[in-house]
């Protein structure tokens, strides 16, 4: 008994460490763990951890900042110079003066104009065409999947060659369209002079090329809407129609909203399809302009003419109508939440 009672009164050397401290080791301080390999290790698994994700994302960064943000301010820079083509080492200081030239321009409001009509005419029916096909691709088709390839082969071909073949249509000795005119008893219309023929003829190239892109757009939001809401409809008397417009087309509106903005930018920088339709007067937008778009007409003051100075103002107009577009697709957006 006497020798557990002293056991118990004095306890054995190194019993009252800290758990896992081996007795004689040396401390560094009350919780404070030995330097050593596995310190190191876990600074650099959390260096790893803060840094990596910004090392994945850099690739994005640098190539937007070599090849959009870099050019974005050199091109404003060049805005406020007079500079020529011919000279670019030679370059004046012009302030707003290149600003106030477009704006005393009847050449860059005939451009306005003419970007926003070609824009309305093959914005509208576009997407029209687009909800009425995407609706009819919803429903079970024999060869859906082949439907949805050739939706999307118009807008795979190349601009150049969809220009050229709109371009010997709309041709005004032979072409096919002046022949179905003739045929039904209309005379021939000079598709390339005309302001709204030309102007029609080039949506109809817009058309042509993004209206089956913009309905797998519509298709893939129409699959994402619940079923519910179609047999609720379908129990309460709803036939097709209805059902599409009182709610395919309510739950599609953040849809419809997007690719109006999208193709709303895609005519403000539109290029390649007037250009090429117009031939040797492409530039210009026809022989007195009359499809002259924004981007034609860029085109036109930096390498025919050779006023970069002028071309990069034109620029800067072009983007700050884009950022005017995206605010206007903001205030939507808000309310259409506010509303929901």
């Amino acid at each position: 008994m006497s020798s557990s009672k002293q056991a118990l009164a004095h306890p054995a050397p190194g019993s009252g460490a800290a758990p896992g401290h081996q007795p004689g080791a040396a401390r560094g301080g009350r919780g404070t763990p030995a330097p050593g390999p596995s310190s190191w290790r876990s600074r650099l698994y959390r260096w790893d951890m803060k840094a990596s994700p910004y090392a994945f994302i850099s690739p994005f960064f640098i190539i937007f900042g070599a090849f959009g943000l870099i050019p974005l301010l050199y091109t404003a820079w060049y805005s406020l110079h007079n500079v020529q083509l011919s000279s670019l080492d030679h370059k004046t200081w012009a302030g707003l003066d290149n600003y106030r030239n477009l704006l005393s321009s009847d050449f860059f409001w005939n451009a306005l104009k003419n970007t926003f009509t070609i824009g309305l005419i093959s914005t509208v029916p576009q997407l029209l065409m687009a909800i009425g096909i995407a609706h009819l691709l919803n429903y079970r088709l024999r060869g859906s999947t082949v439907w949805r390839v050739v939706m999307l082969t118009p807008y795979a071909t190349s601009v150049a060659a969809a220009t050229l073949v709109f371009t010997l249509l709309y041709s005004w000795d032979g072409g096919m369209v002046n022949w179905l005119l003739h045929f039904v008893g209309v005379d021939p219309v000079n598709w390339r002079e005309s302001t709204w023929g030309s102007q029609f003829a080039v949506s109809s190239i817009v058309i042509w090329r993004w209206t089956g892109y913009n309905a797998l757009i519509y298709l893939a939001a129409m699959q994402a809407i619940p079923a519910d809401l179609y047999e609720s409809a379908a129990i309460d008397g709803a036939n097709r129609w209805q059902q599409f417009r009182h709610v395919t087309i309510p739950q599609l509106r953040p849809t419809i909203l997007f690719t109006v903005v999208v193709s709303t930018i895609g005519a403000t920088q539109l290029f390649g399809e007037p250009l090429l339709f117009g031939g040797v007067s492409g530039s210009k937008g026809g022989s007195e302009h009359q499809y002259q778009t924004l981007g034609l007409y860029m085109y036109d003051q930096g390498w025919i003419i050779g006023n970069l100075g002028k071309a990069s103002a034109i620029a800067w107009s072009i983007f700050l109508i884009l950022l005017i577009v995206a605010a206007i697709n903001l205030l939507f957006t808000r309310r259409l939440r506010k509303s929901q």
